[in-house]
């Protein structure tokens, strides 16, 4: 009912069905008694219309639609580019870092024979250490039995 009462009335219709409760004295209160309406489907000239404006509404909205996606797709689009820029510089710092890993192991490699030289000199440094130490001790000894003789 409420679907039919929301619907214009054309001048040209008059109300052919009507309900009991409309034709029937009741001691209700006019304002509430309801009348029925045949549903008349609005001219065609406002069908068409509608379906214009439907048309033009849809088409504005699958356009946005359109330009919403077409947009995401240029933001992946800048991102992608970004991201290929990023792995380029990092593949530059990648390389330079191999290329001074590699210079450094070369200079490793020629001052290997140097470092090699110095355990070597540590080494008979520590043995000429040990060497003194025992050369003390004994010279400590030979000195108490200097002493010790000297003494008689």
């Amino acid at each position: 009912m409420a679907a039919l009462e929301g619907a214009e009335k054309l001048p040209s219709e008059e109300p052919t069905v009507a309900s009991a409760a409309s034709q029937a004295p009741t001691s209700q209160d006019d304002s509430t008694v309801e009348t029925a309406e045949e549903a008349v489907e609005p001219p065609e000239a406002d069908i068409n219309e509608l379906c214009k404006d439907m048309f033009s509404k849809m088409s504005c909205y699958l356009t946005g639609e359109l330009v919403a996606t077409s947009e995401d797709y240029k933001l992946l689009e800048n991102m992608n580019k970004l991201t290929c820029l990023k792995y380029m510089e990092m593949k530059d710092i990648a390389a330079n870092i191999s290329r001074n890993l590699k210079d450094l192991n070369k200079k490793y490699a020629s001052l290997q024979p140097h470092l090699e030289q110095i355990n070597q000199i540590e080494e008979q440094v520590a043995a000429l250490e040990n060497a003194a130490y025992k050369l003390d001790a004994y010279s400590k000894r030979l000195e108490a039995k200097f002493k010790k003789l000297e003494k008689r």
